[in-house]
């Protein structure tokens, strides 16, 4: 599989954003999620990535589930929880595939976005598995004090409200130690930054914008 450089990976995932608004079909949207499976298998993600597909595949479920609960009609929900699987997707995928750093570089080097916007973006990313990984935690510690998350699907939407709380406080706590680290550190001195990622694009990069070039056009003109 040719190794695609970060900006491609940037204007991927705003492609499919797009492409999701703009497909109308169930099939469609479908073929999308299952190109973008068969792309992260190609770069063999790692169990955790796995794990972080499957639970949006739920969550797609429950929003799509509470959706019809409420009156939607079973078309109309099932498309809502498609698109919100399809468009979070492809951030899994390059997380999975990306180097922060490497991303960091490409939005500083090549869409010339000053280095501190460039760093919250790729610092709110970098938050994103430490998340899952505490919701994880979180859960095992409830499930040892004997609270069980079971019942119907929206019993157990509502249980992980019990899981908001301490996450919010760790996230805070996260927040406060990574500030203090950044200023100790010097971050914000004006300065020239020079990169040591390879952020260059290369044939594949070209091939795979001109195809999601056309790809849009197309869906745009239907």
């Amino acid at each position: 599989m040719p190794k695609l450089a970060p900006l491609t990976k940037l204007i991927l995932t705003a492609a499919v954003s797009v492409w999701a608004l703009l497909i109308p079909t169930l099939t469609g949207q479908m073929a999308l999620a299952a190109g973008q499976l068969l792309l992260l298998a190609f770069y063999r993600p790692t169990g955790k990535h796995w794990q972080a597909v499957s639970g949006l595949a739920l969550f797609a479920a429950l929003l799509a589930a509470i959706q019809y609960v409420f009156g939607s009609g079973l078309e109309f929900s099932l498309m809502s929880g498609l698109k919100m699987f399809v468009m979070s997707l492809v951030f899994v995928f390059m997380l999975a595939t990306t180097r922060l750093q490497d991303l960091t570089a490409a939005l500083v080097s090549q869409c010339r976005i000053p280095y501190e916007y460039a760093f919250m973006f790729t610092s709110a990313l970098r938050f994103v598995p430490d998340f899952l990984e505490e919701s994880q935690a979180v859960r095992e510690a409830q499930a040892c004090r004997g609270y069980v998350f079971r019942g119907n699907p929206l019993k157990r939407l509502m249980d992980y409200v019990a899981i908001v709380e301490p996450l919010v406080l760790r996230a805070v706590s996260r927040s406060e130690t990574m500030a203090m680290s950044l200023e100790l550190r010097g971050f914000g001195r004006k300065g020239r930054r020079q990169f040591t990622a390879d952020v260059a694009l290369s044939s594949p990069d070209y091939v795979a914008m001109i195809f999601m070039l056309v790809l849009t056009i197309g869906l745009a003109i239907v």
